[in-house]
């Protein structure tokens, strides 16, 4: 028999922070792993996300080790640190996004995605330094988007899930879900696997089995690796975003920046190669229908291009309530998914 082989790239969200268990971290994909397959034993999953990771870390470290694994599914979340850094490309976010998921269609793997909230609003930022990392947020969003259509990725709309302003769904760093929200997570992919007939396990239980850090444990936390992550942060972010928000402030160009940022976000993605070489064509409007299979000799079929030359493509691609896209998955396919 052979088992379902689930990687998960990214950073300390997709790593599992707020959700302890013995030993370390648990997480949303190792949640959801389980219910991929009806008997959770045949199911072999791998995390392979570490915290502080970005775009680059998943391409250069982490991408090698997955296609070595081989993967039937593979989740890649990760973005949110790269918009905390003063280093902060979306061109360069757009191009290591765009080759780790290319290479993993390339090699017959179904790809998940999610687009990320605002972590300046999470965190309670004053609107003048929260508004330029929501704007990069909305980038790194408007990106994900793109290619997740490009590359026929089943994706969640993270930014917009109803439970992400429970206070309960977070842990005390207001960064990283706690277990409630690791399971609102994995419960959220469940729904769209389901959908497109790929989860034949029942949905993650919303039901926690771990215990929450006490106010101690959160204060400990606070004190010790909270604190270095926020001094760092000051050292490191801080000074770029009391510019922007002092250029924002001065000139009160809060729209030309957000026309800036979109018109940006459009040529960092109409840069991208076109047709990647991997992938054969299919005719224009049929939709995919790739899923985890174990025969890795099947052809794997093509996507439909985003058209990012459209002259409305820098103001629409950066509307986060513009509809994405779904694929229809065909639910007669489901026991391709399952182990055989």
């Amino acid at each position: 028999m052979t088992s379902l082989r689930v990687s998960a790239l990214g950073d300390s969200l997709t790593e599992g922070l707020g959700d302890p268990v013995a030993g370390g971290w648990r997480g949303w994909a190792a949640l959801l792993a389980q219910s991929l397959a009806a008997d959770p034993g045949d199911v072999v999953f791998t995390n392979h996300a570490t915290s502080g990771a970005q775009t680059a870390d998943v391409l250069l470290r982490q991408l090698p080790e997955v296609r070595r694994k081989r993967p039937h599914v593979a989740a890649v979340i990760v973005g949110g640190n790269d918009t905390l850094r003063a280093t902060y490309d979306i061109q360069a976010v757009a191009r290591h996004l765009d080759t780790t998921l290319g290479s993993l269609v390339e090699d017959g793997t179904v790809l998940l995605t999610a687009c990320l909230p605002d972590p300046g609003r999470m965190l309670g930022l004053p609107p003048a330094l929260a508004r330029p990392l929501g704007r990069r947020m909305r980038s790194v969003n408007t990106v994900v988007h793109a290619l997740s259509e490009r590359y026929d990725a089943v994706h969640v709309h993270a930014a917009e899930e109803p439970w992400l302003f429970d206070p309960v769904m977070w842990s005390v760093d207001r960064l990283h879900p706690s277990e409630r929200g690791h399971r609102a997570l994995a419960r959220a992919f469940h729904r769209e696997l389901v959908d497109r007939g790929i989860a034949l396990g029942p949905a993650p239980d919303d039901r926690t089995d771990g215990v929450a850090p006490s106010r101690t444990a959160q204060v400990l936390w606070m004190a010790t690796k909270g604190t270095r992550w926020a001094l760092d942060r000051c050292t490191d972010l801080l000074p770029d975003l009391l510019r922007l928000a002092a250029a924002e402030r001065r000139e009160n160009q809060a729209e030309q920046l957000d026309r800036e940022a979109a018109e940006q976000t459009a040529s960092a993605l109409r840069a991208l190669p076109g047709r990647r070489e991997h992938v054969a064509a299919r005719p224009n409007g049929q939709a995919a229908s790739r899923r985890p299979s174990v025969d890795r000799t099947a052809d794997q079929p093509d996507f439909v291009e985003p058209d990012l030359a459209e002259p409305d493509f820098a103001e629409r691609a950066f509307d986060e309530a513009a509809p994405h896209r779904r694929m229809e998955w065909s639910r007669d396919a489901a026991a391709e998914v399952s182990p055989a």
